[in-house]
């Protein structure tokens, strides 16, 4: 099954993507490519391998969280070079009134 000229630029026109005649023979190859392998992958599919979403089985490697001292509001805010009511103070960057 080729992919056709004509369907390359029928997706470039949704993708709102303007490509050249070139640029159209171009992904017309690359798309046949690909579609191509994709069909291969079908073909090997087997309905008894069960669908994974990674080739290795993972485990959570994260820890457990546990609630550990930390810094004091005074002590993070004490190198900040503004603060107000206990939080970092900013300047205003999207313009809005508060």
């Amino acid at each position: 099954m080729a992919i056709t000229r004509d369907e390359v630029a029928h997706l470039a026109r949704l993708a709102r993507l303007d490509l050249d005649e070139a640029e159209l023979a171009q992904m017309a190859g690359q798309l046949d490519a690909i579609l191509g392998a994709v069909a291969r992958v079908s073909e090997v599919a087997s309905d008894d391998v069960p669908p994974t979403s990674h080739a290795v089985p993972l485990t959570n490697v994260l820890r457990e969280d546990v609630v550990a001292p930390c810094l004091t509001p005074e002590q993070a805010l004490s190198g900040a070079p503004a603060a107000q009511d206990g939080r970092f103070r900013v300047p205003r960057i999207l313009g809005e009134e508060p």
